[in-house]
């Protein structure tokens, strides 16, 4: 049935969402924070848990239905992130097959689409690599250095990416590479090629996988690259042209981390608030003494705050609106939000807080690292203050 009124179309659209994000509870709530516990006292992938949300068809919310997905934007994919870590899970684990798919979605082939994105849907690859970063470079994307030279109808590329995370546990890696020297181009966002790669049939034959430990358990390696080839038919859209292509990745990645943030917000606010009204201090639950209260009410606040602006860059790319000054803001106040959240709700439960049991410490662990990537915060500051306020260029 066709809906004309834009508010019933609106509000359809809110019942879908609002049943996503029952469903994807009820599915969390099939892996309790002991399960994320242990992995992430062992360091492990959560294989279960990813192949449960495979198999509900939550990682295919980006992928059309013409290949096996569900067709919603944005804003659902962002809500099946959120309730994962409202939940006290890590979407750490599968959320860069979401923010990677509008690059593939936009500017792969038909015949990329055709080979690929029906067997993301269902399971059979999964596409959770994303390589941009290099040890030089750092966040300076247009600096990297790995490098895809054309060779009789293949690319050979040499390079090497750090901070690259789940490249051990997926099937396929959206890489970033220069295919023009950055001396030979007018402007230094030309000349960076966008590759689809198969790491199955790349590792030991060009590719080599290095983890790294960190202090959360993000998955995290490091990758090189000694005259890996590669079918032309592993390029996304046309050569050259690979830095805007990933622009869309970039704000769409840092939406969804924003929405994670806001879920890690929440996981903390209802932990904070359960416990205060639980503890007996003096007579009374300690929820009645300012220096408990009005910090949570105040994290409650702010994070009303981030996730209205979260929700409104989600809009502006569901509806293709410019949103790049959204998705930064609601990245930054996002992370900024579940960071001091977190700190309250540690406070609040005082001693206990440090405690492993009460999964407090891990999440303020995983939610640290959004204030230092996909972006970092002062990044976002410089950009905010250069292409929105008209400040000059500070770097």
């Amino acid at each position: 049935m066709q809906v004309r009124n834009p508010k019933a179309r609106k509000g359809r659209a809110m019942d879908v969402i609002e049943e996503v994000r029952k469903s994807v509870s009820r599915l969390c709530a099939e892996f309790p924070n002991e399960y994320w516990r242990e992995l992430d006292a062992g360091r492990g992938y959560p294989r279960e848990f990813v192949r449960a949300l495979t198999d509900a068809g939550f990682l295919a919310t980006l992928i059309p239905e013409a290949y096996g997905g569900s067709g919603l934007g944005l804003m659902a994919a962002g809500v099946i992130l959120e309730e994962i870590a409202r939940s006290g899970g890590h979407p750490g684990a599968c959320h860069a097959q979401m923010y990677t798919m509008g690059t593939l979605l936009r500017h792969g082939s038909e015949a990329q689409k055709q080979a690929y994105l029906p067997q993301i849907a269902d399971g059979r690859l999964r596409l959770q690599a994303f390589g941009v970063t290099e040890p030089a470079a750092g966040t300076d994307t247009t600096s990297i250095a790995t490098f895809a030279e054309k060779r009789d109808g293949r690319y050979v590329i040499n390079g090497q990416k750090v901070w690259i995370s789940r490249a051990e546990h997926s099937d396929l890696l959206l890489l970033l590479a220069r295919t023009t020297p950055r001396n030979e181009v007018a402007r230094k966002t030309e000349g960076l090629s966008v590759f689809l790669v198969d790491i199955r049939e790349a590792l030991g034959n060009g590719l080599t996988i290095r983890p790294i430990e960190t202090m959360m358990n993000h998955h995290t390696t490091e990758m090189f690259f000694d005259d890996l080839e590669v079918s032309e038919d592993a390029l996304v859209g046309e050569e050259g042209k690979g830095f805007r292509y990933i622009l869309d990745g970039m704000n769409a990645e840092r939406i969804l981390i924003a929405f994670e943030c806001i879920g890690d917000a929440k996981f903390f606010i209802e932990r904070a608030t359960n416990y205060a009204n639980d503890r007996q201090v003096f007579g009374g639950p300690i929820g009645q003494n300012q220096g408990i209260q009005f910090p949570i009410a105040r994290a409650y606040a702010d994070m009303r705050a981030a996730e209205l602006m979260t929700h409104e860059a989600a809009r502006r790319f569901d509806t293709g609106e410019h949103c790049g000054a959204e998705a930064n803001m609601a990245k930054l106040l996002a992370s900024e939000v579940s960071w001091r959240a977190g700190d309250t709700c540690l406070q609040t439960h005082g001693g206990y807080g440090f405690a492993k049991a009460f999964d407090i410490e891990r999440k303020l662990r995983e939610t640290r690292l959004y204030q230092v990537a996909p972006v970092s915060t002062n990044l976002i500051l410089a950009y905010l203050g250069e292409h929105v306020l008209g400040l000059p260029r500070s770097f």
